[in-house]
């Protein structure tokens, strides 16, 4: 057993976040320089979901120091941050989506507008499939993790689908529109635009909303995430609470949980402690719906304060 799932959590996220923003600088820089407004937009809305994620991300980062002073410092300030992140991202976001239905409303009221170049097909096409592939991965990870999670990762992920989908049919409608001499198909592109900024405003009006009222998944109040940890600190075999999220999705929590055992037992027995955990946690919380709890050894160097002593001969886990 050790510490890699931790970091692989943040390497999903980020991995996402990478991808969104290289697409992004990608769509928006070929929609630009070939005068493709839908493909700008395109690139906009990856925008728009890697600042979300990064949003999401920013405060529920696991603090390893063993200082308490300094962990209550970086929640106050997670506290804090948060909201300012979200809020300026989601301002940012919105005002791009606004710039974008205004120049594709102008682009169907004013003068006959031009085709996009093949390389905008091309990027279209190509970012469609990276997009896809990245969900793939991502989505694969939290089905393993957390089912609510994914479902909740490929609802937003359909709507990025249908944004992507929107831009494509403009595109090869206008490329189409050229190629035939048929005016009226020339204004796909412009029209794709206008809806793909649509879905960026409502992107970034889904941010604001979140922020304010908060998220359908939230993080519970401290108070109650103090009872969570009381109760699993009762466990026998746990030495310590590495990190814990509550969250609560309507009338359900959700809880992530992990926890520090002795590194001298074995990793069936440090399974079983994680279980009793879970099942303590289902059992005494009936709003409690799913528990997701990874088990690490604990390494603050000899002695160990363990409840849990095994004698030397036993099993240890893999450090």
């Amino acid at each position: 057993m050790t510490r890699e799932h931790i970091p692989s959590a943040q390497a999903a996220t980020w991995s996402g976040i990478a991808g969104n923003m290289v697409l992004a600088v990608i769509k928006a820089g070929v929609g630009y320089m070939a005068n493709s407004k839908s493909l700008l937009a395109d690139g906009l809305y990856s925008a728009s979901e890697a600042g979300s994620a990064l949003a999401g991300l920013f405060p529920s980062k696991s603090v390893r120091d063993k200082s308490k002073a300094r962990r209550g410092r970086f929640k106050e300030h997670s506290r804090v941050a948060r909201p300012g992140i979200s809020v300026l991202l989601s301002v940012l976001i919105l005002m791009g989506g606004l710039q974008l239905a205004i120049s594709a409303l102008g682009s169907l009221s004013g003068s006959e507008p031009e085709a996009p170049g093949k390389s905008v097909l091309l990027v279209a096409v190509a970012a469609l499939a990276v997009k896809e592939a990245i969900f793939q991965f991502q989505y694969r990870y939290f089905r393993k993790r957390n089912q609510s999670q994914a479902l909740a990762y490929a609802q937003q992920h359909r709507r990025a689908l249908y944004c992507s989908l929107t831009v494509l049919i403009g595109v090869i409608g206008s490329m189409a529109g050229e190629e035939t001499g048929l005016s009226m198909l020339l204004y796909l592109d412009p029209t794709a635009a206008l809806i793909a900024s649509c879905f960026v405003l409502h992107k970034g009006y889904r941010m604001i909303v979140d922020t304010v009222y908060g998220s359908l998944v939230q993080e519970l109040e401290q108070e109650e995430a103090s009872d969570f940890k009381e109760t699993v600190q009762r466990v026998y075999g746990i030495i310590t609470i590495e990190h814990l999220v509550a969250r609560e999705q309507e009338h359900d929590v959700t809880i992530e949980l992990v926890i520090s055992v002795n590194p001298r037992i074995s990793i069936l027995e440090a399974q079983e402690i994680a279980n009793r955990a879970k099942t303590l946690l289902l059992t005494r919380f009936s709003h409690v719906k799913e528990v997701q709890i990874q088990a690490i050894p604990y390494d603050p160097g000899y002695p160990y304060k363990s409840n849990h002593e095994l004698p030397d001969h036993e099993a240890t886990l893999i450090q």
